[in-house]
């Protein structure tokens, strides 16, 4: 059964969409079969694998909105796309309509477990299912916290910080608490990193103090290939695997199949 984890912080520029498409590609590659859901209305984790997000034809809104075709409604099944340049590797795309969710859901019975309900067969064929978030803590997010086993935070080394972190850890609790009593922190990532600079460091130290024990002993260093990938429509182990963003995220992923 897959284990899922929701990356998740609601300032925009942390690296959650980047650490998405990079952790569950270097999942993939240790033959893990990961599914990475984008759920940010952005699509960035869709084109950062090198898919057009307007040449999607169906999409998570598509199955989230219960959208039908001939009298059948939309599966997670009739989205996946398996990834031509990694084996073990899936997405579900996102597209632009996506923003319209949460108004469309508002009136919905039970729609904070839509994304839950749509996972439930997916959790029986995957060993990973990795959520990208938007920068919200809106309906959509506490779809993806109410469907996830762990919360991954991207925290990027940089002032502000932790701005807005209480509100975050907030909603993970009222989600614990009203609607999945086995969502637990996954730790804190940081992100961004640059030991020349005290900033860095001081910054790295408080989140180590905030989330005492619970953040990974891997750090997301600055990298310009890391930056250029998406553009290229790559993860980092296929634009540079011998860049230090490729052995950071590569180390993540064997930190977390270490502490299954």
């Amino acid at each position: 059964m897959a284990k899922i984890i929701a990356v998740c912080n609601q300032k925009g520029g942390v690296g959650k969409t980047t650490t998405s498409i990079n952790l569950a590609s270097c999942l993939s590659a240790a033959e893990r079969k990961t599914l990475i859901v984008d759920m940010d209305p952005q699509s960035n984790a869709t084109t950062g694998l090198g898919y057009d997000k307007n040449d999607i034809e169906y999409s998570i809104y598509d199955v989230l909105t219960e959208r039908t075709v001939e009298s059948k409604s939309i599966q997670l099944s009739d989205i996946i796309i398996k990834s031509d340049s990694i084996d073990y590797l899936y997405l579900v795309p996102s597209s632009p309509d996506l923003a319209g969710a949460e108004i469309e859901l508002v009136n919905v019975i039970a729609r904070e477990k839509k994304l839950e309900k749509a996972l439930a067969t997916a959790r029986e064929e995957f060993d990973y299912i990795i959520i990208d978030s938007p920068p919200s803590l809106g309906l959509l997010t506490v779809n993806i916290l109410t469907a996830a086993d762990s919360v991954l935070i991207p925290i990027q080394c940089e002032y502000y910080a932790l701005e807005g972190l209480a509100e975050l850890l907030n909603t993970v609790r009222l989600v614990q608490k009203n609607l999945n009593s086995k969502l637990v922190i996954e730790g804190a990532l940081l992100t961004m990193y640059d030991g020349r600079l005290n900033l860095s460091k001081q910054v790295a130290d408080d989140v180590r103090s905030c989330f005492s024990g619970r953040v990974f002993d891997v750090v997301i260093t600055r990298n310009v290939k890391l930056s250029e990938s998406p553009s290229f429509g790559k993860p980092i182990i296929l634009y540079d695997i011998m860049s230090s963003g490729a052995e950071n995220y590569l180390n993540l992923a064997k930190e977390i199949m270490q502490n299954e």
